[in-house]
């Protein structure tokens, strides 16, 4: 499909103006993602399972930025929950135009605690929420230029570790959804891509690393320091914006140097 390319280089991180729906926004990497839109003059709709934080980070969000900001408490398991959701961010923000799937889940018992139910909230919460939801949003996206999708991954997608198999096959499967989703998705005009975070300081990770003895983590990271979740905010906003109109397909590793260290 043909898009428009503008030939200026002025800045166009808030382009286009459309409103992104966030999952996981009431916390951590999905807050640090709708904070870096709102930023920029981009409506976001915070989808979270905590339907009190969620509308009271995007009434602070509003107050912040003026933009448009809703709250939306929402099970993304419940697949018969979209509609309405969707609906009440349409109206909240005007139009839809961008999604940032950053929702999850993590399992820590290994290959001893897996059982269905483990499975079946990996998977359901990581990965098929991305698939419905991009189909659900369809029409908003190929009616609104410049729309885009941004998945959340790891590096665990690539890494692995024994203790969350669960999380690491369910990004692994991420990014190769988004690879397929991007060969249909181009047809419209509409872009997507993965997010792969190193060691972020989220509540998520804090326990552990509050558990586990100093530097644990940054030892193996080049550059020697845990990542903040507005470090992956702004890469997503940029995924999301104008600024990425040739990207799509692409997972952008931000892992401060995890993935490439050879360090012990």
């Amino acid at each position: 499909m043909e898009a428009a390319i503008s030939s200026d280089l002025q800045p166009r991180l808030g382009q286009p103006g459309t409103g992104v729906i966030v999952t996981g926004g009431a916390s951590g990497i999905g807050l640090a993602c709708a904070q870096a839109l709102a930023a920029v003059g981009r409506g976001v709709a915070l989808w979270d399972i905590n339907g009190d934080k969620a509308r009271a980070e995007a009434a602070a969000l509003h107050a912040q930025t003026g933009v448009a900001a809703i709250g939306v408490a929402i099970d993304l398991i419940d697949l018969s929950a979209y509609p309405a959701a969707t609906d009440a961010s349409r109206a909240a923000l005007g139009s839809l135009g961008g999604l940032v799937h950053a929702a999850g889940v993590v399992d820590t018992g290994s290959l001893d605690g897996l059982d269905e139910g483990v499975w079946a909230a990996g998977i359901n919460t990581h990965l098929r929420p991305l698939a419905m939801l991009a189909k659900a949003l369809l029409p908003d996206f190929k009616a609104n230029p410049g729309s885009a999708i941004v998945g959340i991954a790891s590096i665990n997608a690539t890494l692995g570790h024994m203790a969350n198999p669960v999380y690491s096959a369910a990004k692994g499967g991420m990014l190769a959804m988004i690879r397929s989703l991007a060969d249909r998705l181009a047809q419209d005009g509409i872009r997507i891509n993965a997010v792969s975070p190193g060691q972020i300081l989220t509540p998520m990770l804090k326990p552990t690393v509050d558990y586990l003895p100093k530097g644990t983590f940054e030892r193996r990271i080049l550059l020697e320091r845990l990542g903040a979740p507005e470090e992956i905010g702004r890469a997503v906003r940029f995924l999301l914006s104008d600024e990425a109109s040739y990207v799509t397909a692409a997972e952008l590793v931000v892992d401060g140097g995890n993935i490439s260290s050879q360090r012990m």
